[in-house]
């Protein structure tokens, strides 16, 4: 992995396919409503798998990371300008990819590890028909030592930017309702809350892609 000078403090970059394990790493030390999952699935890369490999498989150009000045990935936002087109791709060119790793349950899903993996095989479930008008939508977390600093403010940023010269003018995400520190962030980031019926255990959100907006 290229190394940046010594000493230089943490940046906004594009992401890199040598930050892939990184970016797993990260979203699996905040995947438990913004608290550390290590250790609660049998396969650390399920998450990944679920939340941001196929971003960075499919959607490349809209993955920014947080790097902590040394070439590492502390944080990142992923997402697609199309959640349609992108939940297609999921099935026809990632889900072959990983199935094997995490096959469905042959059931009603039993405990964390096939739930995540129902999730995985069912990528339909990200297009949801009240969010058309907000056909974006992102991923972001950063590691707890690069919190409460504004670089979450500047990933975001980042995205937006990125999307909007994509073709959309608006993004969702869909939270924990749990995780009140993460709706605290996006409400000051101007979010606000789209009207989804039986949302279940989530929260969505969404805005514009102007940035000043």
């Amino acid at each position: 992995m290229q190394q940046s000078p010594p000493g230089r403090p943490p940046f906004i970059r594009a992401y890199r396919p040598g930050d892939r394990d990184a970016v797993y790493e990260v979203c699996l030390r905040t995947a438990a409503a913004g608290g550390d999952a290590t250790g609660l699935y049998r396969d650390p890369d399920l998450l990944g798998d679920n939340f941001a490999g196929p971003y960075l498989h499919l959607e490349p150009g809209l993955a920014f990371v947080l790097d902590d000045g040394g070439g590492r990935a502390v944080g990142y936002v992923l997402g697609t300008s199309d959640t349609p087109a992108f939940a297609e791709a999921f099935r026809r060119s990632w889900l072959p990819r990983v199935a094997d790793r995490h096959p469905a349950p042959s059931g009603p899903p039993r405990g964390p590890d096939e739930e995540m993996a129902a999730l995985l095989h069912r990528p339909e479930r990200l297009v949801v028909p009240e969010l058309r008008d907000h056909p974006a939508h992102l991923h972001i977390d950063l590691l707890p030592s690069h919190q409460r600093a504004g670089h979450g403010r500047a990933l975001l940023l980042a995205f937006l930017g990125a999307a909007r010269r994509a073709g959309a003018d608006r993004v969702h995400l869909g939270m924990l309702t749990e995780n009140t520190g993460a709706r605290a962030f996006y409400d000051r980031l101007g979010f606000r809350v789209l009207d989804v019926p039986d949302p279940g255990l989530l929260t969505y959100l969404g805005r514009s892609t102007d940035p000043e907006g």
